[in-house]
């Protein structure tokens, strides 16, 4: 390894954008700083995982400047989608460790073909990875599953979660519900308007992420609330900085998602620390974030299991008491972003040649 405790972390676009993948890279940095590292951190170019050909040139060039020997943590948001040529070059040259928080090609909405070629990428990738690093048990399975990475290869380090205190929730007697992540097909929004269709009781919704990402699934989904009669009760806050965001948490009653795929779930999370019980779909790593008592979990893009369980919560006070004192149990359980770096740590001393 070039230097001393030397790092360079690679992603795509800006490490401010606020998704859980980047925070988790965000925080990680910090962490390692905090351990003695010096993480030199690399923006790639912004269109992965579907980059142009100019930007994978550009990604070629940046690459090829870093030193010999160097330890290199790349997002898999990135490297997912690289050339199995570039990939390979990168892996002679540094110890290249790959950072998975989900498979690139089970993204919801992808054409066969885009599928097929980030499942090959992505495997090409992985294959060349000194070390990989996952962010969930479901993920370790699945990327051994799908990409044949030997089980001694792949390290698990779960997303931390900051101590939060408990949320005041509503007070008015209408329930208020919050559900947290970019709009984009994967999050399964429109799964979730359709069970709220028809949901009897007080009830609210409050959406927060981008609505800038995917504008035609932000006008699909605008639409449909407005076919079912919803607008006044379904909220878009859009993308929040950490105090707005808090304060929604603060104001919530229950966390809902209908995400088909979770490498994690660090929103669900999140909500936990405030001690919100949990009604969500099990895509990817959800059973793995949510325990029984906690939360109410459904299969996903299955809109009927999840207003029923909706109107559970909604008409059994009971339910929701213990769903609300396991959700507090819950928060003595959750690692924190020392916990995460520890591994992240323990995994790159184990990667250099």
């Amino acid at each position: 390894m070039s230097g001393e405790r030397q790092l360079f972390l690679a992603y795509a676009g800006d490490l401010e954008t606020r998704t859980g993948g980047y925070l988790y890279d965000r925080r990680v940095a910090l962490e390692l700083e905090g351990r003695g590292w010096q993480v030199e951190r690399m923006s790639l170019q912004t269109g992965f995982p579907h980059p142009s050909a100019a930007e994978l040139a550009a990604t070629r060039d940046r690459l090829s400047m870093l030193p010999r020997g160097a330890m290199v943590l790349i997002d898999g948001l990135a490297l997912g989608a690289m050339p199995p040529a570039l990939t390979a070059e990168l892996a002679g040259h540094v110890d290249l460790v790959a950072l998975v928080h989900h498979p690139l090609c089970l993204e919801t909405g992808l054409g066969v073909t885009a599928a097929a070629e980030l499942e090959r990428s992505e495997r090409a990738a992985l294959a060349v990875a000194r070390a990989v690093i996952v962010t969930s048990t479901s993920t370790a399975t699945s990327i051994a599953a799908m990409f044949g990475v030997p089980g001694e290869r792949i390290s698990v380090a779960v997303p931390g979660t900051d101590a939060a205190p408990l949320a005041s929730g509503s007070i008015d007697g209408v329930v208020r519900m919050l559900a947290v992540g970019t709009v984009t097909p994967r999050k399964g929004h429109a799964i979730l308007v359709r069970a709220l269709a028809g949901l009897e009781g007080r009830w609210q919704l409050e959406l927060a992420g981008s609505l800038e990402r995917d504008p035609a699934t932000v006008g699909d989904l605008r639409a449909l609330i407005g076919d079912y009669g919803l607008a006044d009760r379904i909220r878009f806050l859009g993308e929040l900085d950490w105090e707005a965001l808090a304060a929604a948490f603060d104001r919530a009653d229950l966390f809902v998602s209908a995400s088909f795929y979770e490498g994690y779930g660090m929103a669900i999370a999140e909500a936990l620390a405030r001690g919100l019980p949990i009604v969500a779909a099990t895509g990817g790593a959800v059973r793995d974030t949510v325990g029984p008592d906690a939360g109410l979990l459904v299969p996903p893009d299955d809109p009927t299991a999840l207003r029923g369980a909706l109107r559970r919560f909604l008409t059994d006070p009971d339910l929701a008491d213990n769903m609300r004192h396991g959700a507090r149990a819950s928060r003595e359980r959750l690692p924190s972003w020392s916990d995460t770096a520890a591994v992240v740590e323990a995994t790159l001393f184990g990667a250099v040649r």
